[in-house]
């Protein structure tokens, strides 16, 4: 029975959101980005053995500023809201942003962002970490 009602709710649920996906062509599904491989090529790794703890950061940068060298050990991606970022890594990778575009960031790969314009970048990044683990590492030697 516990099974059943389970089911029904699911697929209540199921229905009420393809009824909503189609509700007089308001709803639109665009995929900004869709792949295994950070924004330099490489293959993204294995999601970390753990509690998962997801992060959401909204992270505004003022104009003329270089972030300090840092690594991420988790994957994580986000989108550029508005501004142009440049992101360096270590082997000199680089990858050039304007507002609207998606990233899928190195991991384990040093790297920096710096914004050599006028205007304020404020981009919004998604962590899929492990409680307790920092979605972030500062080098202080660079």
């Amino acid at each position: 029975m516990k099974n059943s009602l389970i089911l029904f709710v699911l697929i209540l649920i199921s229905h009420s959101f393809l009824f909503a996906l189609g509700t007089e062509g308001k709803t639109e599904v665009n995929v900004l980005v869709k792949t295994s491989k950070s924004w330099n090529g490489h293959t993204l790794p294995r999601y970390s053995k753990g509690k998962p703890e997801i992060t959401i950061l909204r992270i505004s940068i003022p104009p003329h500023t270089d972030l300090a060298w840092h690594e991420h050990p988790e994957i994580n991606a986000g989108v550029m809201i508005s501004g142009e970022l440049t992101v360096i890594t270590d082997k000199q990778d680089t990858l050039h942003l304007q507002a609207g575009d998606p990233i899928v960031e190195v991991v384990n790969t040093w790297h920096f962002g710096k914004n050599e314009g006028d205007e304020p970048v404020d981009i919004i990044v998604f962590y899929a970490g492990i409680k307790g683990k920092a979605v972030t590492i500062l080098e202080d030697k660079k």
